[in-house]
């Protein structure tokens, strides 16, 4: 059934969303050139690696100019960039990796590789049982106030606990996150 959810929700998403994601490409196009898109491995339900789509927010040379974390301040966040990235609208193209089966629309955020090193075997294990997500249940109460600890705790809480109604709610409090004052 979530998968059914999942399928359905993020189809008529594109659809609907459709002139919100070009004008998002042609907005970064036009700032910081091509490409549009940014593409990044990250580790996906059981463990598998995949190729995650976001709308690039950072000039296209980020990696070799900074550090890979980023702060508020980062310079290499572009103008566009910034306004996607508050607006989540730089998360849309995930989307596509919903419909490709790489990701749900609600689970744990989708690790770089690196990041298992991060975990506990067992926390890791846990955690690579469900498809990752574009929200989950620390980007729908904590946002990105959350400290790495809370959010390990908040992604292993949903790990062990899964369940539709308990996406229905993450979904709904994302929404309501999104549509209020605005994403930090």
């Amino acid at each position: 059934m979530k998968r059914l959810f999942d399928i359905v929700v993020a189809a008529v998403a594109l659809v609907v969303l459709s002139p919100v994601l070009l004008a998002a490409a042609v907005a970064v196009a036009a700032d910081s050139g091509l490409p549009v898109l940014f593409r990044q491995m990250r580790v996906g339900r059981g463990g598998q690696p995949f190729r995650m789509l976001k709308f690039r927010s950072m000039v296209a040379d980020a990696p070799q100019r900074g550090p890979a974390w980023t702060s508020s301040g980062d310079p290499r966040i572009t103008r566009v960039g910034r306004f996607l990235r508050r607006s989540s609208i730089d998360e849309l193209p995930q989307l596509v990796n919903v419909l490709r089966g790489d990701m749900s629309l609600v689970g744990p955020r989708p690790d770089l590789p690196s990041q298992e090193a991060d975990y506990r075997p067992e926390d890791w294990q846990q955690r690579c049982a469900v498809r990752p997500g574009i929200t989950g249940l620390a980007q729908a109460t904590l946002r990105s106030q959350a400290t790495p600890e809370q959010r390990l705790a908040a992604d292993l809480a949903y790990a062990r606990a899964p369940g539709f109604i308990a996406d229905l709610r993450i979904l709904w409090m994302t929404l309501r996150r999104l549509g209020g004052a605005g994403a930090n």
